[in-house]
């Protein structure tokens, strides 16, 4: 009876084996065999683009400075006459006349006499360092340059009567002789002075500076 129990037992075994083999199979095919379409479906993102304003560049409203590297091109420009060439030189100037009577001891009396649009003009000047205003002369010149005095020695005063291109007329006050220097009482002399081919020439006499001789211009 022991034997015949054993006997099925045998035979069970390799039924038992080959179910677990088959159940090993199944198992493993079941999870070999899920298809795509049994995976849940991926979401994709989305293709659309978000659109993002442009920022616009201000435009430049700064033009080129004048005369810069902007302006060169197409742009001539003409740099004003200098200076001293609209100027006249300074030996025809009243400046000039001014400095000239200085550097002889004397002292312009009035500068608006020099006409700097005559050929002959003249400045009146005083000694410098008279204390009483005395002691005058005139000095010509000739388009500018310094061509003299009207005489070798000084008046008391003399002044300025009429001027014109070439011709220039003064007026002499005239002492007698017990007159005192504030006070001529011989009346006045008036002498024209003429350029006459680059010089001057006195067409009327000059009153003397001595007293003793009458009537004088000291």
């Amino acid at each position: 009876m022991g034997a015949m129990r054993r006997a099925p037992s045998r035979a069970l075994a390799p039924l038992s084996v080959l179910c677990g083999a088959l159940l090993l199979l199944g198992c493993g095919s079941g999870t070999k065999t899920v298809t795509v379409s049994s995976a849940p479906a991926v979401t994709q993102p989305s293709t659309t683009t978000a659109t993002t304003p442009t920022a616009k560049t201000p435009t430049s409203t700064t033009k080129a400075p004048t005369g810069g590297a902007g302006a060169r091109t197409g742009t001539t420009r003409s740099a004003p006459e200098p200076a001293f060439t609209q100027e006249k030189p300074p030996s025809e100037g009243e400046a000039a006349a001014a400095a000239l009577v200085r550097s002889k001891g004397y002292t312009p009396n009035d500068s608006s006499e020099y006409h700097s649009n005559q050929a002959l003009r003249v400045l009146l000047a005083t000694r410098s360092g008279s204390g009483d205003g005395y002691g005058q002369q005139a000095f010509f010149f000739v388009n500018g340059r310094y061509i003299g005095t009207d005489a070798k020695q000084p008046s008391a005063r003399v002044r300025v009567l009429s001027q014109g291109d070439t011709e220039v007329t003064l007026g002499y006050p005239l002492y007698r002789k017990s007159d005192p220097l504030c006070c001529p009482g011989g009346g006045q002399a008036t002498v024209r002075f003429q350029l006459n081919n680059g010089r001057l020439t006195a067409l009327d006499a000059i009153p003397p500076v001595e007293r003793s001789s009458g009537l004088s211009r000291y």
